[in-house]
């Protein structure tokens, strides 16, 4: 059985990466010396595409986790602002600038909210209405960083396993080499011919 017949057929985890080919019997992908260098080949490349896929999560986990906090923060503001009853007394509260400057911001009772969704986009939305948008997105946020996670264990599974493999498919190379080398050994030496020296 061929690696690439393996791999076509090979069941997938949730996001659809595929599970790496588990090396019990080292004699179902190379029947000869001949096609170790083949099947180690196919092992190295399965390696770096997991490797690929693995600093790729790592980059969107990284992201995930700055953008939960923010939403959060968001969302809190807006349930805040949504608790306050017409007629309150408006409040006083700073707002961020920049990295260094705060402004006074004197706040009365909305039923509006600005709200960026990313590009330079800024969108008005009744309060409600933000509340659940941003449940939604906090959802789906927390949601796609477990899958990430997840996915992260998954591919560092995959990897260890394709290691496994390819220091078995190794070993076994190794072994066959002794043997044939064992081999030839004793036909050599069941071969050579006794030279008969002359008398006198």
């Amino acid at each position: 059985m061929s690696v690439k017949a393996q791999s076509k057929d090979a069941a997938t985890n949730p996001r659809g990466i595929p599970y790496a080919p588990f090396v019990d019997k080292v004699e179902d992908y190379v029947s000869s010396r001949a096609e170790v260098d083949g099947t180690m080949k196919s092992f190295q490349e399965m390696i770096s595409k997991y490797q690929f896929m693995e600093v790729n999560t790592q980059r969107r986990v990284a992201g995930l986790k700055e953008k939960i906090p923010d939403i959060q923060k968001t969302l809190e503001m807006v349930q805040f602002l949504e608790s306050r009853r017409p007629g309150s007394d408006p409040i006083e509260t700073t707002f961020e600038l920049n990295d260094t400057l705060y402004a006074k911001a004197v706040i009365p009772p909305t039923d509006e909210v600005y709200l960026w969704l990313g590009a330079n986009v800024m969108l008005s939305y009744p309060v409600a209405e933000a509340t659940t948008l941003l449940e939604s997105k906090l959802s789906t946020a927390q949601q796609s960083l477990e899958n990430c996670e997840e996915d992260l264990d998954f591919l560092r599974e995959q990897i260890t396993t394709l290691e496994v493999a390819t220091a078995r498919v190794y070993n076994w190379e190794v072994t066959m080499k002794r043997k044939e080398k064992a081999e030839h050994g004793d036909e050599d030496a069941s071969g050579e011919t006794k030279r008969v020296l002359p008398n006198g």
